[in-house]
């Protein structure tokens, strides 16, 4: 009975499926392809804008070297103005003295001292007559009253109020880059959005979570086109101080041009200007590329 009943109960059992027997040793996997490495290609926008400033800067010197070349005298006058031959053979010929560089080093310094004197306050006042109602009614007064003075006109006073030329020139250049940082600064805190400071309010934040997570990063693009404006009006104090109480720096260099009636240091001069006040309004937007990544993040 016993033996029947264990009979039914293994006919009563499910059937097992053979089990899989695992690949042999000798079979040989597939390789897998091997990855090729992938060139980056350049950005069409951006290959298309470099190639068109190219193609303007080339039509420029050829109008330069046309206009020199035949005489040029209609409401211009290009009789005197050196070809781009002449002034490119002046300029290389300037790369292999000593004094040249000077000339360069001593207005970068000075533009470093007084431009990041200009950015610590410039933004430090606009923050906060961007916050204070009572401070932007006393500060702005100043800015509007001061901020229209060219900067040659400060020269003499400059000389009479520091004991030193060099520190008179530095004062020029810093009042030059210092109202554009300070109004732009302003602009950007008062364009915060409203409704993002009633947000951050109604989260429990405090004023200073406010201040440094909501009207900080808001006024951050303002701000990053301060500075670069800021740069290059520096520059162009710069050069107003250079002239007329300097004895280094590319503005002596090239107003010392001027004087000597050498015509093809003056567009030197000019050139080198124009090319360090690009390069360092450049860096100025490098720099301050990374904090605006959120900007990317928003679209």
């Amino acid at each position: 009975m016993m033996t029947q009943t264990a009979h039914l109960l293994d006919d009563d059992l499910p059937e097992t499926t053979p089990a899989v027997e695992p690949p042999s040793d000798t079979a040989t996997a597939r390789p897998a392809p091997s990855a090729k490495p992938q060139r980056r290609r350049m950005n069409p926008d951006l290959l298309r804008t470099i190639v068109t400033g190219a193609l303007s800067l080339l039509l420029g010197l050829l109008l330069w070297h046309w206009a020199s070349a035949s005489n040029f005298n209609w409401f211009i006058n290009f009789a005197n103005v050196p070809s781009p031959a002449k002034v490119f053979t002046a300029f290389f010929g300037h790369l292999g003295t000593e004094i040249f560089y000077v000339h360069i080093g001593v207005s970068m310094r000075r533009i470093l001292i007084s431009y990041s004197i200009a950015v610590v306050l410039g933004i430090g006042i606009g923050l906060v007559m961007g916050r204070s109602r009572f401070a932007r009614s006393f500060i702005m007064p100043y800015i509007e009253v001061v901020r229209p003075i060219p900067a040659v006109a400060w020269i003499p006073l400059a000389i009479l109020m520091w004991p030193t030329e060099e520190s008179s020139i530095i004062y020029i250049t810093f009042l030059g880059a210092l109202f554009p940082i300070v109004l732009n600064t302003l602009h950007g805190v008062e364009q915060t959005p409203e409704v993002l400071v009633r947000a951050a309010q109604s989260l429990g934040a405090s004023r200073l979570a406010i201040f440094a997570h909501v009207v900080l990063p808001a006024a951050l693009p303002s701000i990053s086109a301060g500075l670069a404006i800021g740069m290059g009006v520096s520059w162009f104090s710069l050069l107003a101080g250079e002239i007329i109480s300097g004895q280094y720096g590319i503005g002596y260099f090239t107003w010392d041009a001027y004087s000597l009636i050498n015509y093809q240091d003056i567009v030197v001069g000019m050139l080198v200007i124009g090319f360090l006040g690009t390069m360092s309004t450049a860096a100025i937007k490098q720099m301050t590329k990374p904090l605006l990544k959120w900007q990317k993040r928003v679209r």
